[in-house]
């Protein structure tokens, strides 16, 4: 109470200008927060120890020292953590948020018997709205509490997924997907196109949602239809999102039927250049790297699903030596992965490239995080605006807990986020200048009604399962 007096009298100083007193002295904020150490992500990688971020409204207005700061600015509320990093948002680049709801519901199986046996004759029979609806609040919890403020989504029902993320908070580059046959929302591909298109309008412009078109893969979409959607994304300058050559079969696939790789399918069909961000990417020849850096294409990197289906290891080291941008994606969790943990992503996909390259210097800690935040942010067109924790962009930033015995002792900040914290040592989350986790506790969603309702929907799924 004695705070909340005390900022209440700040403010009619400052607004009435009463003689007697001197109004606080540096530029009044919105917040400053400070912490043990800033990760700024920033052009030269700053590491800020004892350092703070003044917020005001939606951005980030300055990053320094503490004691620099607070001689600026005058902050109507703070948060101080001692104990804790101030980070970037995590960037999922690629996932399927709705999915949640599949979450084990057919795990070790390869993807073509994964996706027809299992989950395309799942999803005929159990996907309509409210599961879109309920599959994304959970995603988003998830993603939420370990860290995750911004996410790359291709789904059904998309404008469902844009409504739910808006209410939680948090940013999505959302996808509607088109595929070549009926799906639990559009029955053909051209009524996919105008949904993505309606869909597409009625989010052009907002602050937390990039509408985008999402052809599901060459395997799956006709080349007219793949034209059709780069045409759709180019008419509105939005993106296209693709799963593409993630693994050997389609990869062997193109060759014998096309005696072209995945990638070099969507390039000559055109689909490849412009805004796009392709999915996994573990199978491509030499040439393949100089089109997809040609065409400005960003690749989501997705370790756990590409293990866990034995897709195989994307040629990520080659791929940032080609200078192509490449974050990190959890893919769904409904068999090719089974969490939404970009903490987990981020310790196996330096892993994977040091056991691959039996090179234990491969992909170092401070590239796999650069990967989960800035280079996320890169690989999705969108690092003037989020990705680091820097003056004028979106104040995006998590603080992530060092009071746990996984904690200590701290010698290297990368080495700490990468190799020893988990998502569970994530303490707050801001999107957009708007807290929406805080003290690991989601301020924007109902956590027991998801849950309860995950629950109504597993006894559903399975009885669907089980019926002839």
């Amino acid at each position: 109470m004695a705070r909340l007096i005390r900022i209440v009298s700040v403010a009619l100083l400052l607004c009435c200008g009463l003689p007697s007193q001197q109004p606080p002295a540096g530029r009044p904020i919105d917040l400053i927060w400070s912490a043990r150490y800033i990760v700024t992500e920033d052009a030269q990688r700053r590491v800020i120890e004892n350092g703070a971020v003044a917020i005001l409204g939606d951005r980030i207005v300055d990053v320094g020292p503490r004691a620099e700061i607070d001689a600026k600015y005058f902050a109507r509320n703070r948060v101080e953590q001692p104990d804790a990093i101030l980070a970037p948002g995590l960037i999922n680049t690629h996932t399927h948020a709705a999915m949640s709801l599949f979450r084990g519901v057919a795990d070790d199986l390869k993807l073509q018997d994964w996706l027809e046996k299992y989950i395309f004759p799942a999803e005929a029979k159990n996907v309509d709205r409210e599961f879109v609806r309920w599959g994304t609040r959970l995603g988003l919890l998830e993603m939420a509490l370990s860290g995750t403020t911004t996410f790359a989504d291709m789904y059904y029902f998309e404008e469902t997924v844009a409504e739910e993320t808006k209410n939680a908070g948090m940013r999505g580059i959302l996808g509607q997907t088109v595929i070549g046959f009926p799906a639990p929302d559009y029955k053909t591909p051209e009524a996919a196109l105008a949904g993505a298109e309606t869909f597409i309008k009625a989010y052009a412009d907002d602050a937390l949602i990039v509408p985008a078109v999402a052809p599901h893969a060459i395997y799956t979409t006709s080349d007219e239809t793949l034209q059709a959607a780069r045409t759709l994304a180019d008419r509105y300058g939005k993106p296209l999102i693709i799963h593409l050559a993630e693994t050997k079969t389609e990869f062997d696939d193109a060759a014998q039927k096309r005696k072209k790789t995945p990638t070099k399918t969507l390039s000559d069909l055109g689909v490849l250049q412009g805004w796009t961000l392709a999915a996994h990417a573990v199978w491509l020849d030499p040439a393949d790297f100089g089109l997809l850096r040609a065409a400005g294409a960003g690749v989501a990197h997705c370790p756990s699903s590409n293990m866990k289906l034995a897709s195989g290891v994307a040629p990520v080291l080659k791929m940032l030596q080609a200078g192509i941008p490449v974050g990190l994606g959890t893919d769904g969790v409904a068999g090719s992965n089974n969490d939404v943990d970009m903490f987990e992503e981020m310790d196996l996909a330096a892993k994977l490239q040091k056991v691959t390259s039996g090179d234990p210097t491969a992909l170092p800690a401070d590239q796999a995080f650069a990967m989960a935040t800035i280079m996320g942010a890169q690989a999705l067109r969108m690092g003037e605006q989020i990705g680091s924790v820097e003056a004028g962009k979106r104040a995006d930033i998590i603080s992530v807990r060092l009071d746990a015995p996984n904690a200590a002792p701290l010698y290297n900040v990368y080495s700490q986020l990468v190799y020893s914290l988990k998502a569970s040592d994530v303490g707050d989350v801001m999107v957009n200048g708007r807290m929406i986790v805080r003290n690991r506790r989601m301020l924007t969603i109902d956590d027991k009604a998801v849950m309860a309702k995950a629950e109504e929907y597993r006894v559903k799924v399975t009885a669907s399962l089980s019926a002839k």
